[in-house]
C-alpha cells in the first residue's frame, strides 16, 4: 500500500519489543527508562494520582459533575412502542471474562461470574427469566431493536441468573458485536 515508504518499521518493532517500549517513552512521561524500569522484578507502578487521594485540579479537590439522564433513547423507544404482551426489550451491556484481555481470548472460563467452557452466556435477572417463561440453562437467540431499520441478530445463548437490574441483560463481547449498531457510541 505505501510502496517504498514505510513511516512504521513494523519489522524492526516485532522482532525486539525493547524498541517498541522506546518509542512509548518518547511519548509518555511517566514510561522514562521503561526498558530498565520493566527488566526490576515486579516491574514498575504507573502513578494513578487519585488512588493516592491527591486530586490534581485547581482547587485541589475531586471534581463531580451532575449530567441528565437520557431519556429519549433508542432502548426507551422501543420500550414504548412495544404492543401489551410484545417480547420485553432489555438494555444490554456487554463485558469481558476472567480469561480475556480487550477483544483476545484467552479461554473459555470466566471465574468471576461462575462460567465454564463457553461463552455464549446472557446474564439476567432470575425474576425476568420466570417473566419470560423460561429456566435458567434456556437457550435463546437476540435481537437489537435499533430505530434504523436494520435487523441485527445473534443466536443460541443460554441464559444464565445473574444478580444483574431487571430489565438489563449482559453478554461477553466480541461475541454480540454483530447486536450493536455502529451508529452507537458512548455519550460523552
Amino acid at each position: 500500500t505505501l510502496g517504498a515508504q514505510r513511516p512504521v518499521p513494523w519489522q524492526e518493532l516485532a522482532g525486539d519489543y525493547a524498541r517498541i517500549r522506546e518509542l512509548i517513552e518518547q511519548v509518555f512521561d511517566d514510561f522514562h527508562d521503561f526498558n530498565a524500569r520493566v527488566a526490576v522484578p515486579g516491574g514498575f507502578k504507573l502513578r494513578n494520582a487519585a488512588s493516592e487521594r491527591i486530586w490534581e485540579t485547581p482547587r485541589g479537590k475531586a471534581g463531580f459533575f451532575v449530567h441528565a439522564v437520557p431519556r429519549d433513547t433508542p432502548v426507551h423507544r422501543a420500550r414504548a412502542a412495544r404492543s401489551p404482551g410484545a417480547s420485553p426489550v432489555f438494555t444490554l451491556f456487554t463485558t469481558r471474562s476472567h480469561d480475556q484481555y480487550n477483544t483476545t481470548i484467552y479461554g473459555m472460563d470466566d471465574r468471576y461470574r461462575g462460567v465454564f467452557g463457553q461463552r455464549r452466556v446472557v446474564f439476567i435477572h432470575a425474576e425476568d427469566i420466570r417473566a419470560l417463561g423460561m429456566k435458567d440453562g434456556d437457550w435463546v437467540d437476540l435481537q437489537t431493536v435499533w430505530d434504523d431499520g436494520q435487523q441485527r441478530s445473534a443466536e443460541r445463548f443460554r441464559l444464565v441468573a445473574y444478580d444483574i437490574p431487571r430489565g438489563c441483560i449482559a453478554a461477553y463481547y466480541p461475541e454480540t458485536n454483530p447486536l450493536v449498531p455502529l451508529s452507537a457510541t458512548a455519550i460523552v
